[in-house]
């Protein structure tokens, strides 16, 4: 094996996130050591001492592992962000034709509806809003401040902000489920359409927190 391909063996060892974007960052840094060892070895060097130099100038994998690490948490937290603005309204709006295409009216219920059930019910319906401006607000504070902070305290900022995003909206959905069951579980599946919508609902909101899970990982493998 080279040297540029131990050197980029080492570093992608040390990285953690989304594969495709590994890939492309590795990809950089290949081309750039390979263009640097080009240039020394037009220069007189040997092909082991010209790609040694090349790796030197390069900087230290682990220094420069920190670097790409925070690249790929801003990377993994932007798509987190973005899925989150678009796919919880989304649902809500989904669902609601669903209700009224396949179902009707709330007045065709056959059980009444209890105040704290209708609590629950504009909690969540308040947070399907909520959640995507928190989101939006999380994509203007990470363009702000990655002119004012380092990748790594960037990331780790940025990743409070989607874990509480994701947070509110993964509780909201699991509050309307468990309290819709606690009162009349035949409201889940108002129709089969409905039905299916509430479960993609909740897999779509657990697959939110494993994504933001990811970019805590990230901030992790930046500080270790």
């Amino acid at each position: 094996m080279s040297v540029i391909e131990a050197y980029l063996g080492d570093l992608r060892a040390r990285l953690d996130g989304s594969a495709s974007a590994k890939r492309d960052l590795l990809r950089e840094a290949r081309d750039g050591l390979n263009d640097a060892a080009d240039a020394y070895r037009e220069g007189g060097w040997s092909e082991l001492d010209a790609q040694r130099r090349a790796v030197a100038d390069f900087g230290p994998v682990a220094v420069i592992a920190q670097g790409y690490q925070a690249e790929l948490g801003m990377h993994s937290g932007t798509r987190t962000l973005w899925k989150l603005i678009l796919g919880v309204p989304l649902m809500q709006l989904a669902w609601e034709f669903a209700r009224k295409w396949t179902f009707g009216d709330w007045s065709q219920l056959a059980t009444p509806t209890p105040p704290w059930y209708q609590f629950v019910a504009q909690f969540t319906h308040g947070s399907v809003f909520i959640v995507p401006v928190l989101g939006v607000f999380a994509l203007v504070c990470m363009r702000w401040l990655s002119r004012r902070m380092d990748g790594a305290r960037l990331v780790r900022t940025v990743g409070v902000l989607i874990g509480e995003a994701v947070g509110l909206n993964l509780l909201s959905v699991a509050m309307l489920v468990f309290a819709t069951g606690l009162l009349d579980a035949s409201r889940l599946f108002l129709s089969v359409p409905c039905g299916l919508l509430m479960i993609l609902w909740v897999v779509v909101s657990v697959r939110l927190v494993l994504l933001a899970r990811r970019s805590w990982r990230s901030c992790a493998t930046i500080v270790a």
